[in-house]
């Protein structure tokens, strides 16, 4: 059955803007003598953003924050029963620091070139990439992702005894949590926006303890004191905005904050991650990942 089971890995369009077009980041592999995009396997457990950030900076030494979702790119690999692999990319934008000084040359790859867009899509070995370079260019790959939480999962409230404001996560619901942090890492997210309740609070304390991000409490966001209309003011608001932020609520509230956000609800299960892209005030992508 494993042999069936497709292979997962992950990888990314770094991008930086240059001079007349956008600049990306392509490199050379030794052992197939190509020049590729970024990308790798996913380790046990790891969700596919987090392994596209984290093995961008292994090849390139770039920390990068993901954007726009690329197509997926489906092939098959290895002799006498290949198995399937599906490669996930993202746009993904360079920090300030982008000049590629952390490099080092190594076995899997030895040289890390930012070239402009069109000069890269010469470069490169493989028409797959090429085809994705020129997917990237016609994305709205200069967008801000804005996400989406539903609170991981929670202790019954038939047997919780206390307020319900103050009814934790159980332990699945803490593992969860913890689970959630390289994936809000990834996408760049400095500022969470929390329900009050001590359940969503515990969703996303994890995140801002590792990364130091700032939480912001919203009552409004809680099942107690949830306002549609304060939600439709401040969701409104962050819609036409470019910060990298995080609003974690319940299950009851959350088809106010995607009304708010001009997209259809949509079921969410505990822990999962909605990220909506934003352009011009407007959704252009988005995307949508399972609780690992």
């Amino acid at each position: 059955m494993a042999l069936n089971r497709p292979i997962r890995a992950a990888g990314a369009v770094v991008w930086r803007y240059g001079s007349i077009e956008p600049e990306v980041v392509v490199i050379h592999r030794p052992r197939w003598s190509d020049w590729s995009l970024p990308k790798g396997k996913l380790d046990p457990g790891e969700s596919a953003p987090a392994a596209a950030v984290r093995e961008v900076l292994e090849e390139t030494g770039l920390r990068v924050r993901l954007g726009v979702p690329l197509p997926d790119q489906h092939y098959h690999v290895g002799d006498g029963q290949p198995r399937p692999k599906i490669v996930s990319y993202w746009a993904a934008r360079a920090g300030s620091d982008a000049d590629l000084r952390r490099f080092q040359p190594n076995d899997e790859v030895d040289k890390v070139r930012w070239l402009p867009l069109s000069v890269a899509q010469q470069r490169l070995s493989y028409g797959h990439d090429v085809g994705l370079v020129e997917g990237f260019a016609q994305a709205a790959y200069d967008s801000s992702p804005l996400l989406v939480i539903r609170h991981a999962q929670a202790r019954d409230r038939k047997t919780w005894r206390g307020e319900d404001s103050e009814r934790t996560l159980n332990a699945a619901g803490s593992r969860q949590a913890i689970a959630l942090s390289p994936l809000l890492a990834a996408y760049g997210v400095r500022r969470v926006v929390s329900s009050d309740a001590a359940l969503c609070v515990d969703t996303v304390l994890p995140f801002a303890n590792a990364t130091r991000a700032k939480v912001e409490l919203d009552p409004n966001l809680s099942e107690q004191c949830a306002d549609p209309g304060r939600i439709a003011k401040r969701l409104s608001t962050a819609l036409a905005d470019r910060r990298r932020i995080a609003y974690c609520s319940h299950r009851p509230v959350l088809p106010d904050v995607f009304v708010a956000l001009g997209i259809e609800p949509r079921a969410m299960s505990a822990a999962d991650v909605v990220v909506l892209h934003r352009a011009d005030g407007a959704v252009v992508a988005t995307e949508h990942h399972a609780a690992q």
